[in-house]
């Protein structure tokens, strides 16, 4: 951390007090969003497509989670609750000629949970594979589109190349039966193997119920300047350090460790989500992969995403105008994170603080239970629904035939 004038500090930390009994009513204040980015998040999808959820058998889904119910919880829970979901939806259609999209309910982060509770997807692939194999033998609809107006939940850390390291995950690629599906997905790199052109991207999951009873009063004040809790080396799976985060959060540790407008520890104290409500600023940066449930988190508890995370694709990014709620940092920019968040003018704190307080744009972050207009669920149907129509050529006449024997040869094995 570089030496600043301690008399400076001093005002500085007094001016930012004070600013935080400004911003800690903000919650009575909403702007509305402007322009298309908030009409296209307050769409109802409902009349716009039809879906029809193929049955298979329960070793793909539900057998999975009576196996082991972490599945239900943890992050990326998304592709059990979007199945419960589109079950009882009224955009579910039991006619399969008259469907828009298909959907093939698999469980793949929850065929097998380390202790710890994180799925090691090694046995994803075929698991999938095997799902697409009983579909297409069971139904024409893969074969007439080769998979193009399917649709897949895959919210391992880098989607359908399913592995949790990126360098294995790059060499791994997408499953090649998965590639003219849309992928719906957590991943969100710009040009990375791992994220295929026409995906949606996801929030990662955060249970709803947890985090409603974590909320504090709107009229606490935000007296915590920046805010982080996490890792800042992963030394089991990067002894030598530099690869996790590429970096980014070890520069964080190491330039404001010791800064007081810095609240940042590898501790997870119980008070976690109540702090985040009492800061003005919360540190997103990227881990293994550029996501985590740390932006959810930021969003629906009012603290303004610092985004450190180079190239990432934010959730429903055609939706939700992270540019206006958010603040970007480069990652070669970590060492200078100080400078940059006390520049930001008051006024424009609190304008992203009033467009955090709009309670669309925390809904369409959380996949309620039971489901609410404009929440997740219904902002990936929107994703879907505009996508249509198909253009009926590229599904339905092009030249793509998929090579089933295509991929490595361990995923080629029986599940």
């Amino acid at each position: 951390m570089r030496n600043c004038n301690f008399l400076g500090f001093l005002c500085l930390a007094f001016v930012l007090r004070v600013e935080s009994f400004k911003f800690h009513r903000i919650d009575q204040h909403v702007e509305r969003i402007s322009g298309s980015a908030g009409d296209v998040l307050e769409d109802d999808p409902t009349g716009r497509l039809k879906v029809f959820v193929y049955e298979l058998p329960s070793k793909y889904n539900k057998k999975t989670v009576k196996r082991d119910s972490r599945c239900l919880s943890h992050m990326f829970a998304a592709e059990i609750y979007m199945h419960q979901f589109l079950l009882s939806s009224p955009v579910r259609t039991l006619d399969p000629e008259e469907a828009d999209w298909f959907y093939t309910p698999v469980y793949t982060t929850c065929e097998y949970l380390t202790p710890h509770g994180h799925p090691l997807p090694f046995n994803s692939p075929r698991m999938m594979r095997s799902a697409i194999l009983l579909i297409a033998s069971s139904w024409p609809y893969w074969n007439r589109t080769q998979g193009a107006d399917h649709f897949f939940i895959v919210p391992h850390d880098f989607g359908a190349c399913f592995h949790f390291q990126e360098e294995k995950a790059i060499g791994r690629g997408i499953l090649p039966l998965l590639q003219l599906a849309t992928l719906v997905q957590t991943f969100g790199q710009r040009n990375h193997v791992c994220l295929k052109e026409g995906s949606i991207t996801i929030p990662p999951y955060a249970p709803p119920q947890k985090i409603q009873s974590h909320l504090i009063s709107p009229d606490t004040p935000r007296s915590i300047f920046v805010y982080f809790r996490g890792l800042f080396y992963d030394k089991r799976n990067d002894p030598k350090g530099g690869y996790y985060a590429r970096g980014a959060r070890a520069a964080v540790w190491e330039n404001f460790k010791d800064n007081p407008l810095f609240d940042i520890s590898t501790d997870h104290p119980t008070t976690y989500y109540e702090d985040m409500q009492r800061a003005i600023f919360c540190l997103c940066p990227l881990g293994w992969a550029p996501w985590s449930p740390r932006l959810v988190e930021a969003v629906v508890f009012g603290c303004i995403p610092v985004i450190i995370a180079d190239d990432i694709v934010l959730p429903f990014a055609d939706a939700i105008p992270w540019g206006d709620i958010g603040l970007f940092v480069a990652e070669k920019d970590v060492p200078y994170l100080d400078n940059i968040l006390t520049s930001v003018p008051p006024q424009e704190i609190l304008r992203k603080q009033r467009l955090l307080a709009n309670p669309s744009m925390k809904q369409a972050m959380l996949f309620l239970q039971p489901a609410q207009p404009g929440d997740a669920f219904h902002q990936i149907l929107n994703g879907l629904a505009r996508k249509l129509p198909h253009h009926h050529k590229t599904i339905y006449g092009g030249n793509n035939v998929l090579n089933w024997t295509a991929g490595p040869v361990g995923d080629l094995k029986p599940w």
